[in-house]
């Protein structure tokens, strides 16, 4: 009698699932991403934001306006990233072609034209990709703009008397957005350069922004600080996290732990890395989108660094999660247009989109590797 009663049971679960609540919605096992769909994600992407005329990214797919100076540079890195992963020349060729569009757009990466290059982080996120360009294309014009732009942002910004780096001319602020970047920025030209005088700035400015910005119990990073001379302790800072403050946090840390090996760098990314999956994600382990101008391309920055904690700082835990993040958004992607949204849980909106928000499973898909 038991084996019929087991028999009787299996028969009926294989033969109509909904009895084991298989094939309700949520309950359905979500189909991993393959290579396939990384290319498909990112040749979207492309068509539908990128405009040919300009040689840059349009702010909406309706293709109008441009969008912001210092995401082009984002867009810039998921195409380099793409061209990594697949190593096919149409992206190397658009490399080229991003390049050209930021000359053409923004007076030949003149650093000194205050009227493009308005606050000193929009220069640092192009003097990274031009960085990253030289390490993938060894063409010479790319590594002496980010010589050139480190150089002078290092020259305005840095304050060498409290310390830190300013975030905009007026040198009323400080934020993570500059100074963890900077950091980056000082890396990437160390690792090709090896000179140890960008070490010594991105160790300098790294011990300084861990004090001011990070929060070494939790592993959450301050967006801001501010000097009141009048009060005693003579800051304010502003402990509101952002998801790309703490991407370029762990970059900083992973690029610094694998030129130093020094294990307190790699302990601060993974601290960090740890807060973003355990408390900045949903319940669902989704990572967190906000919806103020040009804010969905931060997803888009964090995959930038949380590969770098994942490959050189080989801390494979963080992979199925991210997958996870992927897989989500892209099951519930536009099919026509094959574009995914910021906010992973619904499905992408099938009108005009902005770019930004757009961005960030795609940018994922590049570094992440799928399930084999």
């Amino acid at each position: 009698m038991k084996n019929k009663f087991l028999w009787t049971v299996t028969f009926l679960l294989v033969t109509f699932p909904f009895l084991s609540g298989a094939d309700k919605p949520g309950n359905l096992p979500q189909k991993s991403f393959t290579s396939k769909d990384a290319t498909l994600a990112i040749d979207a992407f492309h068509a539908t934001f990128y405009n040919p005329e300009m040689k840059l990214y349009a702010i909406s797919s309706d293709k109008k306006g441009r969008a912001a100076i210092w995401v082009q540079a984002i867009y810039w890195d998921m195409v380099m990233n793409a061209y990594k992963r697949t190593q096919s020349p149409k992206y190397l060729g658009l490399i080229e072609d991003i390049y050209q569009g930021g000359y053409e757009q923004y007076t030949g990466y003149d650093w000194t034209d205050e009227v493009e290059w308005f606050i000193y982080d929009d220069m640092m996120w192009w003097i990274i990709s031009l960085g990253r360009a030289y390490e993938i294309t060894g063409e010479a014009k790319y590594l002496a703009h980010a010589a050139s732009g480190f150089s002078y942002v290092w020259q305005e910004s840095y304050d060498p008397k409290r310390g830190g780096m300013w975030w905009n001319f007026k040198h009323d602020g400080k934020m993570s957005c500059i100074n963890y970047p900077t950091v980056v920025g000082a890396m990437t030209l160390y690792n090709i350069t090896k000179d140890p005088d960008y070490l010594e700035k991105a160790q300098n400015i790294y011990a300084w922004s861990r004090n001011v910005f990070f929060d070494s119990r939790q592993g959450r990073i301050a967006d801001n600080m501010h000097y009141h001379f009048q009060r005693k302790d003579g800051m304010d800072i502003d402990w509101t996290t952002q998801l790309y403050n703490q991407g370029t946090f762990i970059g900083s840390a992973v690029m610094l732990y694998k030129a130093t090996n020094d294990r307190a760098y790699l302990d601060d990314a993974i601290l960090a890395a740890d807060y973003v999956r355990n408390t900045m994600s949903d319940e669902k382990g989704l990572l967190p989108f906000k919806n103020g101008v040009e804010q969905g391309i931060y997803v888009a920055i964090f995959a930038q660094y949380m590969i770098r904690l994942i490959e050189d700082g080989k801390q494979p835990q963080y992979m199925d999660w991210l997958r996870d993040n992927i897989d989500t958004a892209w099951s519930n992607r536009d099919k026509v247009r094959n574009i995914t949204f910021k906010d992973a849980s619904k499905p992408c909106p099938t009108d005009v989109m902005e770019s930004y928000d757009a961005s960030g499973c795609p940018a994922l898909m590049q570094v992440i590797p799928p399930k084999k």
